[in-house]
């Protein structure tokens, strides 16, 4: 597996732990004591309307903060469908993300097309599964993205739902981009996981809050150990 750039490759062999990204911040502070704990990306929301969502000023300064203090660290927005309007004035300025994380209904076409207009910036793109079937999606991106992430379909949430893919359905597959698996990522859960399926990421949020975009930083911790371990 082979990125386009430096900055994504975050990749990973059995031997190897996965990366963790911390997923639907709204707290500097938070995001800087989690990024202090080790993990190698945050993620910040930016749909308007969902339960974690962050507004442009507060955005830029959580991500101005950890690009000062950690500026290896991924800096990671997920939107959906966003118009190229948004993604112009967003990736411009002070407080930018290194990683555009799209969790709509881009095609591959939407994608590449992201990846010519801002090369500098690295794409994921968000596959939501309702059956394993819906991984013959991922062939439609190998050109087009620089890496997936797997997350459980619902009808009424595009993500942080903490509902699990089956692993039966990751274990049979191999897939042609780095990814991220999410959905119920927990400290508990991570020596079955690790023991059936090879991410080259894991993304974390909901089994991590108090409340919606504020997180447990115990449970950040045991689950960044649980991962190392």
């Amino acid at each position: 597996m082979i990125l386009r750039r430096s900055a994504s490759r975050i990749l990973r062999d059995q031997s190897t732990a996965p990366a963790v990204k911390i997923c639907g911040l709204t707290d500097t502070e938070q995001a800087l004591a989690i990024a202090a704990m080790g993990a190698d990306a945050i993620g910040v929301i930016g749909v308007a309307g969902t339960p974690r969502y962050l507004e442009d000023s507060p955005r830029r300064g959580l991500f101005s903060q950890l690009q000062l203090h950690f500026p290896s660290l991924q800096r990671v927005w997920v939107v959906a469908d966003p118009s190229n309007a948004m993604l112009d004035a967003s990736l411009q300025g002070e407080g930018t993300p290194t990683v555009i994380q799209l969790h709509g209904q881009e095609p591959p076409a939407q994608c590449q097309a992201l990846r010519q207009r801002h090369p500098e910036i690295t794409v994921w793109k968000a596959l939501r599964l309702r059956s394993q079937d819906d991984l013959h999606a991922v062939k439609g991106y190998v050109q087009s993205v620089d890496g997936l992430l797997l997350d459980a379909w619902s009808p009424d949430q595009l993500g942080g739902t903490g509902h699990r893919l089956p692993l039966d359905w990751l274990a049979e597959t191999t897939l042609p981009l780095p990814w991220w698996l999410a959905g119920g990522i927990s400290a508990e859960w991570i020596p079955e996981l690790l023991d059936r399926v090879t991410p080259d990421g894991l993304d974390a949020s909901s089994r991590l809050e108090v409340r919606p975009g504020w997180k447990d930083l115990e449970k950040v911790n045991a689950l960044l150990s649980a991962v190392r371990a």
